[in-house]
């Protein structure tokens, strides 16, 4: 009994340490709907251009369901750059993971360049495209503050929308390894006890 205790044990610590909680997690759900906004509680800043809050109860819900989320190409003809940083540990590899959907209001693609620490990437969405989840991988060379950032690259007020942006370490291989371990020690007790 006490062998089949262990076991348990050490299969949920495997899996809760495959499970990394993470680093920063924004939904925008908490900011206040405003054209052209300045004023973010996930430490968001804008620069260059502006980008709106809108989103659910009514103002401007595009893609109902999603709460509250960020039209990248704000109100004023000048598509803003949403940019924040978090700290990370130099040797650590992390993935940024975000929400992104087009205009959803018939206004042509929409080019979004996403930047992670010292990569970026450009994302393409169809204006009647939903929010679809991306990622990119970033390995911190030091360990300090790193950022991220999001800018549309249109000027017509009607741009791509974002929501669910995360940051979580990549689990290393020992870790998957861990958890195959704690798997098949189960597996063990399992056979064990049927025999």
């Amino acid at each position: 009994m006490a062998f089949k205790k262990f076991a348990i044990a050490a299969a949920l610590l495997c899996a809760s340490a495959a499970q990394a909680a993470p680093v920063f997690s924004d939904n925008f759900d908490t900011d206040t709907l405003a054209l052209n906004a300045t004023n973010f509680q996930g430490g968001w800043a804008v620069a260059g251009g502006t980008v709106d809050v809108i989103g659910a109860p009514g103002f401007f819900d595009l893609v109902p369901g999603n709460g509250r989320y960020v039209d990248l190409d704000g109100s004023t003809g000048r598509a803003g750059l949403l940019f924040n940083s978090v700290s990370l540990n130099a040797g650590v590899t992390y993935k940024l993971s975000f929400d992104l959907a087009g205009n959803n209001r018939g206004a042509g693609n929409d080019t979004v360049e996403v930047g992670f620490g010292s990569g970026s990437q450009v994302f393409t969405r169809s204006a009647a495209d939903g929010f679809q989840t991306f990622s990119l991988t970033y390995t911190a060379s030091t360990t300090g503050l790193v950022g991220f950032s999001f800018a549309d690259q249109g000027r017509d007020n009607q741009g791509a929308l974002l929501d669910r942006v995360s940051i979580t370490a990549v689990p290393e291989p020992e870790t998957y390894g861990m958890l195959l371990g704690g798997l098949a020690l189960l597996g063990v007790v399992a056979r064990r006890r049927q025999g």
